[in-house]
C-alpha cells in the first residue's frame, strides 16, 4: 500500500511513517522540510498520484481558536480538493477526544477538520485520541513568570504516540471505518503532576505551579471534559513507564 503521512516529521508522524515502512507500506511524507507546504494546494495532487490513503497528522502551535480554524481548514481543504483529483480511495485524520464537546482555542480547529472530513464525500476514517505522553513536555516551560513554569489545571488520560501510530496504520489496512472507536491512555491524571514528572526525568529545575485557566475552555480542562468515555479502547504503555524510558535515556546521555 503507497501511503502519504501529512505531517510525517511530528510527535506522531515520525511513529507513523516508521511503523508504515515496517509493515511493508510505501510511505511518502508531506511536510514543509520534504517541500510540501499543505497551506499551499500547488503540486499536490501531483504528489499523490498513486497514492492509496493520506493519513492527515499534521498539527500547528497555537491557542487561538481563529488560527486554528484557518490551519485546519486550508490543510484539510487542500487535502481533500488534491487527493480526489489525484484518485486517493481513502482520507484519513487524526483528531482529539472531547474536540467536540470542548470545540474552543486549537481544538476550534479540529472541530473544522473533522466537519470537512465527513461531508467531503471521500471515504475517511477519523481517529480521536486523547493527549500523548509527549503533551507534558510540550507545556514544560512553556508558559514562564520569571522562574515559575506555569501549566493549566488540566485533567488528561495520556496515551504513548507509538501507539496511537499503530493504530493508524492498522485502520489504513482496515479501509475506510468512519469514526473510528477512540483510543486512550490506561490512567488518568492532572497536567501538573506529569509536568514535574517530566521535569524530575530531563533535570528540570524550578518551580512548577498549576493555574486554571479562564473560560469554557479552562473549565472543560479542569472537568475532564477531555479524557475518554467507558467505550474507549486503552492503550498499554502508561505514562509512568514512558517517564521511566526517559529517565534511562537522559541518564545515557554524556
Amino acid at each position: 500500500m503507497k501511503i502519504a503521512v501529512a505531517g510525517g516529521t511530528g510527535a506522531v508522524g515520525t511513529h507513523l511513517a516508521d511503523v508504515a515502512r515496517k509493515h511493508g507500506h510505501d510511505v511518502t511524507v508531506l511536510t514543509r522540510s520534504t517541500g510540501f507546504d499543505l497551506t499551499d494546494r500547488r503540486g499536490l495532487a501531483a504528489k499523490l498520484a498513486d497514492v492509496d490513503v493520506v493519513i492527515d497528522v499534521t498539527s500547528i502551535s497555537t491557542r487561538s481558536g481563529k488560527k486554528s480554524e484557518r490551519f485546519f481548514g486550508t490543510v484539510t481543504t487542500n487535502l481533500i480538493s488534491a487527493e480526489q483529483e489525484a484518485g486517493v480511495s481513502h482520507h484519513m485524520a487524526l483528531s482529539i477526544v472531547g474536540s467536540d464537546r470542548a470545540p474552543f482555542g486549537y481544538y476550534a480547529g479540529k472541530r473544522i477538520q473533522e466537519r470537512l472530513v465527513s461531508s467531503s464525500g471521500s471515504s475517511w476514517t477519523i481517529l480521536r485520541t486523547t493527549q500523548f505522553h509527549e503533551f507534558a513536555q510540550q507545556l514544560y516551560k512553556q508558559v514562564m513568570l520569571g522562574p515559575i513554569n506555569l501549566v493549566p489545571t488540566m485533567i488528561s488520560q495520556p496515551v504513548a504516540a507509538q501507539e496511537v501510530a499503530i493504530r493508524l496504520v492498522a485502520l489504513a489496512e482496515a479501509g475506510p471505518t468512519g469514526r473510528a472507536t477512540d483510543l486512550a491512555g490506561t490512567e488518568v491524571h492532572r497536567m501538573v503532576d506529569m509536568v514535574k514528572a517530566y521535569a524530575r526525568a530531563t533535570g528540570g529545575r524550578g518551580p512548577i505551579w498549576e493555574i486554571p485557566l479562564p473560560g469554557k475552555f479552562g473549565e472543560a480542562m479542569r472537568k475532564g471534559t477531555l479524557t475518554a468515555s467507558p467505550a474507549a479502547d486503552l492503550g498499554t504503555q502508561t505514562y509512568g513507564q514512558w517517564i521511566d524510558q526517559l529517565s534511562h535515556r537522559t541518564s545515557e546521555e554524556p
